[in-house]
């Protein structure tokens, strides 16, 4: 059976999240976090990625993001390619890194930009990582609550 099309117009709106393989991590040390965040921030250069609202979790991702120019699968292929690449040379491991296709959720309502930038920052909570979201380093939630805060986009 074919793959569903992604839908793709400029200036959409997605929740795109994806997970390891098995649940497995997909970062283990401080580096692969900061890895990702590189790339991240190279992909929103590259692609035009306007980012929103972003979560890194030990086995998964969120992100909250917009495609001004009608890219999202270019850029999702090219963010999770460059990052399974630097994680398996990395750790000395080879194979598949994400879990089947990332989950693209298109977001065509903006009242529910809050309801989902919540949900996404307060992952770590949920998790029972952190009692204080401040605390959370590899999310944008430290950027929203700071004023003299560098986002992965400015």
């Amino acid at each position: 059976m074919a793959r569903r099309w992604r839908i793709q117009y400029p200036n959409a709106v997605y929740h795109v999240m994806s997970r390891g393989v098995n649940r497995g991590k997909i970062f283990t040390t401080q580096k692969d976090y900061l890895h990702f965040i590189g790339c991240l921030k190279r992909a929103t250069e590259k692609f035009d990625l306007n980012i929103f609202a972003f979560v890194l979790m030990g086995n998964h991702y969120h992100l909250l993001l917009s495609t001004p120019n009608a890219n999202l699968v270019k850029a999702m292929q090219w963010l999770q390619t460059a990052y399974s690449t630097y994680y398996n040379k990395k750790h000395r491991r080879w194979g598949h890194l994400f879990q089947g296709r990332y989950n693209a959720i298109l977001v065509e309502d903006e009242s529910y930009w809050t309801g989902l930038s919540y949900y996404i920052h307060c992952n770590p909570i949920r998790a029972r990582m952190v009692t204080d979201l401040s605390k959370y380093s590899w999310s944008s939630y430290p950027t929203y609550i700071r004023k003299d805060s560098q986002g992965v986009r400015s």
